[in-house]
């Protein structure tokens, strides 16, 4: 009746235990190695946008001044800034971002902004895309005045990042569900502790059956409620011994997260009334201690 709780046991226990670590431990693994990979990519663009910036100074006739470090000013939008002003033509700047950034692995499509620090004014826009015929590439001809130019690049989001966090976010209610039932199944359950094979034990004249949870005393039976069963099976189980106060509350009660004194007080009033058609069995007090199964002979 009670090892009816359990959803698993014995070695399907351990096997259930075994498949959801391999589970989650596979995740894990996925996750880590696909994060890593992703975070590799990121840091493999910022420098390669650098090299953009680069070769805009080169081609503007100037290789002393720096390019000056990528800014990140959005989810997948970059910023590379100068030293120093330059000059630039439309077609050099699209050719060699395209060229460039074909080394990027995470990029399809993205739009390239130049900014004016100056007015904050868009000098020049084009915008790249992996199905050629959505390009948007205009006035190539003409070349543009010397400023302080600031070039905005942003990416379309290849979905790689989202992807990563909509599998970790829509497996944790499945995770939540398969681990609820892992731990019920290996939760201690306010299970009887270890008992005679056949949980039946005479106490004087009565037949205590913990099992279906009853006395019975001279053919009458009465019926016991889980939690006294489970307090008087760890009496029958040490006859005449001291059970300290604090033991009774802590395997009763403790699973359940709220020890209550008056309640052991409570159970063991029910159990002496349940007990008082044999003179010889008492549940006797000892002061300080704790309770005591007296059996006379």
């Amino acid at each position: 009746m009670f090892d009816s709780r359990n959803l698993l046991s014995g070695k399907g226990k351990y096997l259930f235990g075994l498949i959801l670590f391999l589970f989650i431990s596979g995740i894990c693994v996925a996750f880590s190695i696909n994060g890593g990979n992703y975070d590799f990519d990121i840091s493999r663009r910022e420098i390669l946008l650098r090299r953009i910036g680069h070769e805009i100074l080169l081609q503007s006739g100037d290789s002393t001044s720096r390019v000056l470090p990528v800014k990140k000013i959005n989810e997948n939008e970059y910023q590379i800034s100068f030293e120093h002003e330059l000059t630039f033509e439309p077609a050099s700047l699209v050719s060699t971002t395209k060229r460039i950034l074909t080394e990027d692995p995470l990029t399809d499509d993205y739009v390239v902004k130049v900014l004016n620090s100056g007015n904050s004014g868009i000098a020049y826009g084009f915008a790249i895309s992996k199905n050629k015929k959505d390009d948007i590439i205009a006035c190539i001809g003409r070349k543009q005045a010397m400023a302080r130019y600031l070039i905005n690049i942003k990416f379309k989001s290849t979905g790689t990042n989202e992807a990563r966090n909509g599998y970790l976010l829509g497996s944790l209610p499945f995770l939540a569900i398969v681990g609820f039932i892992f731990l019920r199944s290996v939760k201690p359950q306010k299970a009887l502790p270890p008992a005679q094979s056949n949980n039946m034990f005479t106490l004087g004249s009565v037949l205590f059956d913990a099992k279906n949870r009853k006395l019975i005393i001279n053919e009458k039976t009465i019926e016991l409620t889980g939690t006294e069963t489970r307090i008087l099976l760890i009496f029958a189980l040490s006859p005449n011994e001291t059970i300290a106060r604090s033991r009774l509350q802590k395997e009763i009660w403790e699973d359940e997260g709220v020890i209550v004194g008056r309640s052991l007080d409570m159970f063991i009033s029910k159990l002496r009334k349940k007990l008082e058609f044999d003179p010889n069995i008492k549940i006797a007090v000892i002061r300080g201690k704790g309770y005591r199964l007296e059996i006379l002979n």
